[in-house]
């Protein structure tokens, strides 16, 4: 039995969720988040909270069951906090600079990188090598925060690109003579 599973999602004051057709959507002070539901698993709302549980005992069911607990918790958090991910910038000369929907970012390429911030998401960069993304959907913010840092993966050498806010660096020791 999934551990995660069992734990009904409780849902804060002013959260509300609704279950229609095949979409559980939950609504809060943040926004709307919905979700599309599975029929191996069963979602039910009673005592204000959401019970998720397998809807048969097929091995399908079973493996789903603590997911979706976990991306029904998601939505919750979602709307009512949202969900922030912090870039760290390392390396000479490199930069960010919030601009409307775009982001900026000089990386040592011969021209700058423009971003363009999709809808629902905020970027602020409180100082040129910090770059802030939040926002109420969780997949979102992690899926920007990793194209960002595709431009310039973190190498081992020098520490020099785009690294999460806490990610460890394995640093090697250059070439000896």
């Amino acid at each position: 039995m999934s551990r995660i599973g069992k734990v009904p999602v409780a849902l804060p004051s002013g959260v509300s969720a609704t279950v229609e057709g095949s979409i559980l959507s939950v609504k809060g002070p943040k926004g709307t988040l919905t979700m599309p539901m599975l029929d191996d698993i069963s979602y039910a709302i009673e005592d204000g909270r959401i019970v998720v549980r397998p809807a048969n005992e097929t091995k399908r069911a079973r493996s789903f069951w603590g997911m979706h607990r976990t991306l029904v918790q998601n939505l919750v958090t979602g709307v009512t906090d949202g969900f922030t991910k912090v870039l760290e910038i390392t390396g000479v000369g490199y930069r960010a600079a919030a601009q409307g929907r775009n982001l900026r970012l000089q990386l040592g390429y011969s021209h700058d990188v423009n971003v363009a911030v999709p809808e629902g998401l905020e970027v602020k960069t409180p100082d040129p090598t910090t770059v802030e993304i939040s926002g109420n959907d969780r997949q979102r913010v992690g899926q920007l925060a990793a194209e960002i840092r595709q431009w310039r993966k973190p190498e081992p050498y020098k520490g020099k690109g785009i690294k999460y806010r806490g990610e460890f660096i394995f640093r090697k020791e250059g070439k000896k003579k």
